[in-house]
């Protein structure tokens, strides 16, 4: 009872893929495997933390003998790019001088950011970051990505919440998150808001129905304004 896992990791090899798509020799896997981390964190620097941020949900990396190739998940592919590819070119030369090797760069949109969990979870780091409502900024998360399709979805906020002298828990969840169902298609990111008052971590549980299913978006509600005869 009560063992927690990340419900990705609980999936990969099943129902999803690996991150890093590659093979090496017992000698270069430990190289590999540091050069995956400062990609990831370059493109995390570069890319999420720093305006205009293009919103990059994931990084896959695959590798052949002589060239790595670099995937990118993004809501904003526009700002990557940059005008006539530029910005791109410009990403490539400096990855190539991090890891000293040819570098391809890919990019792919994310076409519905409110189904996405670590976009959802950037989002409200954001706007806790300008002192918005911890509250009204979870439920409206909440409420975009059901009407986006989501079947279900659950954010936790932990920390020093509304600038509080102790730390506290919230939770804010619509629908269901079948976290042991393998064929559910869960997606879950983990976030951190650094705020004056203190760092706020931010978990985020999307679920998007079951693998192969897409997400329906649900119609808004039309109010219709009653006139007295």
């Amino acid at each position: 009872m009560g063992q927690k896992c990340n419900p990705i990791g609980f999936r990969v090899g099943i129902t999803e893929g690996w991150r890093s798509r590659w093979y090496a020799p017992k000698p270069a896997f430990g190289d590999f495997l540091v050069e995956d981390e400062k990609i990831r964190k370059f493109i995390d620097d570069t890319l999420n933390r720093q305006p205009p941020f293009a919103g990059v949900s994931k990084v896959e990396i695959e590798r052949t003998r002589d060239e790595v190739k670099v995937i990118l998940h993004t809501a904003r592919p526009g700002v990557v790019i940059g005008a006539k590819g530029a910005e791109v070119d410009r990403l490539k030369e400096r990855l190539e001088d991090l890891i000293d090797r040819r570098v391809s760069v890919n990019i792919i949109e994310i076409k519905n950011p409110d189904l996405d969990a670590h976009l959802i979870g950037a989002s409200i780091a954001e706007q806790l970051k300008k002192r918005m409502s911890f509250r009204r900024v979870m439920k409206q998360k909440c409420e975009a990505a059901m009407a986006a399709g989501a079947r279900g979805v659950k954010i936790i906020c932990s920390g020093r919440l509304g600038g509080a002298e102790m730390a506290r828990t919230e939770t804010q969840m619509l629908g269901s998150i079948p976290l042991q169902t393998l064929q559910a298609d869960v997606d879950y990111a983990v976030t951190t808001a650094v705020t004056t008052v203190g760092a706020i971590g931010i978990k985020v549980w999307v679920y998007r129905g079951m693998y192969g299913e897409q997400p329906v978006e649900r119609a808004e509600p039309r109010y219709r304004r009653r006139v007295r005869r």
